[in-house]
């Protein structure tokens, strides 16, 4: 099969919102890896006074995982998918976050403006159609300074995480999905992965892009060398020097 991308993808994940969060529940570590991720973003105790940007919210796992770690931040977060995004507002939450719909690519037309003083993206960039260009409008968005952090499937390049993910994938994950009527969009979250940059080259387009303090950090658990957090800031000057 081939990728699935823009209103295909979209449209995969709207029919998956009813039982994605009973999927991504049995998966071990997956809301406390979140969690991590978005502590590793470095911000303030609480978050108090800062805005957060969830880009690709999906049902809200990460917007959970930043409203844990940042309860004092205002969180905006924004899904293509309109069913996941339906699954993501009726659950409850501090008034601090709202949620609009929104494509990565397309945040000024959705009125989505900065300047952020974060952005958290999980399980976003291997599913967009130019990754390169998502990273410009990320930049775009930030405050200088502001910090980006990424919470991806990004292989670390050993032959063995492939072989770890594609196991998992098609011994457990695809065959629950095809059971409750969602294969294609877990078929093509398989090939995403595998098809996506290492971890370090993921790294190499945030540097591309014009990200600085860039860093690839491991998540532990069965997705050591599979999962991985990528953090890295907007300079504060235009010449990336600190100001």
């Amino acid at each position: 099969m081939t990728l699935l991308r823009d209103e295909r993808l979209a449209a995969a994940f709207d029919q998956a919102a009813r039982r994605y969060d009973t999927l991504v529940a049995a998966n071990p570590g997956y809301h406390a890896h979140l969690r991590r991720s978005a502590r590793r973003l470095g911000l303030p105790h609480r978050g108090r006074g800062l805005r957060v940007l969830d880009l690709g919210c999906g049902t809200g796992a990460s917007t959970a995982a930043l409203a844990a770690v940042l309860p004092d931040a205002r969180i905006t977060a924004v899904d293509a998918s309109a069913g996941m995004l339906e699954r993501a507002v009726a659950k409850p939450w501090p008034p601090g976050v709202t949620f609009t719909r929104a494509r990565a690519e397309g945040l000024a037309e959705a009125g989505v403006d900065g300047p952020f003083d974060a952005v958290f993206a999980a399980y976003l960039f291997r599913n967009v159609t130019d990754p390169g260009a998502v990273l410009t409008t990320v930049r775009g968005v930030l405050a200088p300074g502001g910090r980006l952090g990424v919470h991806e499937y990004a292989l670390g390049g050993r032959r063995v995480d492939r072989a770890v993910w594609n196991l998992v994938c098609r011994g457990i994950v695809q065959p629950a999905a095809t059971a409750l009527g969602d294969g294609e969009l877990y078929r093509h979250l398989r090939r995403s992965v595998v098809e996506f940059d290492t971890a370090d080259r993921f790294a190499g387009r945030l540097r591309a892009a014009g990200f600085e303090a860039v860093r690839v950090l491991p998540l532990p658990g069965w997705q050591t060398g599979i999962a991985h957090t990528v953090v890295g800031r907007r300079p504060r000057t235009a010449s990336g020097a600190e100001g």
